[in-house]
């Protein structure tokens, strides 16, 4: 096909959006509610999995070690847990030190303590599991540890965030692949209308010898032309919300970070990324409802 040819059908076709200005619209209004849900379900991922790992950093494993271990073989398992690849933040606490912190937990019956003839605080460790799933083998390799008298992990809460997560990730999953169809079916089909009102045109062309190809080309670029637009739109409806959302957040940081909700993602950040997904993802679903609009009508 030669140039002016191709210059000349995609000019018909971006003119084509405003001649069918309400099928234009319709698909427009589609395309940006179907891009706006997607947007804003990748973000709200993106951010829970930020929040998820939050929630397991604060997540400790208590290594208690047996009585009588020398300061070398102390040394020795404080080494042992600081290579372990699953294991992260491994702080030492002396059984002074743990004895002073108990007496802050006791508040004003501290005293109590004061009437023990030895310390009863065993040497701990704290350290956290960077992998959540992984927590039991964690455990069984400490264990394991020679001096190691008892270990203690949150059985019950690393299994319920992980099914929380695993539960999240399923649902969004779901979430996104409907959202995916059902913009391609109704935007193929709101293209199917506009096309069906052009079919006299499709078949005068088709039988004067237009090739399928230089039929298609504006419908392609007016399915294009139309998902671009909806992705631009989609981007700037997306930074509006997010960014009142996010400030609720920020705006109150030391009340949320109990809840996980710190280091969220700023759009500010992604902005340029978001923009290009969304209209790369708006003129992909464009064309792609075109192309399945338009081969009914080339079948003359």
């Amino acid at each position: 096909m030669r140039t002016s040819n191709v210059s000349y059908l995609i000019k018909k076709g971006v003119s084509s959006v405003w001649k069918n200005f309400i099928m234009s619209f319709a698909s427009f209004s589609i395309l940006l509610v179907s891009l706006l849900q997607v947007s804003m379900t990748v973000l709200i991922l993106m951010n829970v999995n930020i929040i998820m790992g939050n929630i397991e950093d604060t997540n400790e494993i208590t290594i208690y070690i047996k009585d009588g271990v020398s300061e070398a073989q102390r040394i020795k398992i404080q080494g042992i847990l600081e290579n372990n690849d699953n294991l992260t933040d491994v702080k030492y606490i002396s059984k002074e030190q743990g004895l002073e912190n108990f007496k802050e937990n006791m508040g004003e019956y501290s005293e109590l303590l004061s009437y023990l003839d030895e310390n009863p605080i065993p040497e701990t460790f704290l350290v956290r599991v960077k992998d959540l799933s992984k927590i039991k083998l964690s455990v069984t390799a400490i264990s394991s540890i020679d001096g190691i008298e008892q270990v203690k992990a949150p059985y019950d809460f690393a299994g319920a965030l992980i099914n929380i997560r695993n539960t999240f990730t399923v649902i969004i999953i779901a979430v996104l692949v409907t959202l995916i169809v059902v913009s391609v079916v109704v935007v193929s089909n709101t293209i199917r209308t506009s096309v069906f009102s052009r079919r006299t045109e499709i078949s005068i062309m088709k039988y004067v010898g237009a090739t399928d190809s230089f039929i298609k080309l504006p419908f392609f670029v007016e399915g294009t032309f139309i998902g671009i637009l909806s992705g631009a739109a989609a981007w700037g409806l997306t930074w509006f919300i997010y960014d009142s959302v996010f400030s609720l957040f920020t705006d109150n940081l030391t009340l949320w970070e109990m809840f996980g909700f710190f280091d969220l993602i700023p759009f500010d950040s992604i902005s340029t990324f978001v923009l290009l997904i969304n209209c790369a993802a708006g003129a992909i679903l464009g064309a792609v409802g075109t192309v399945i609009s338009t081969g009914k009508y080339l079948k003359v």
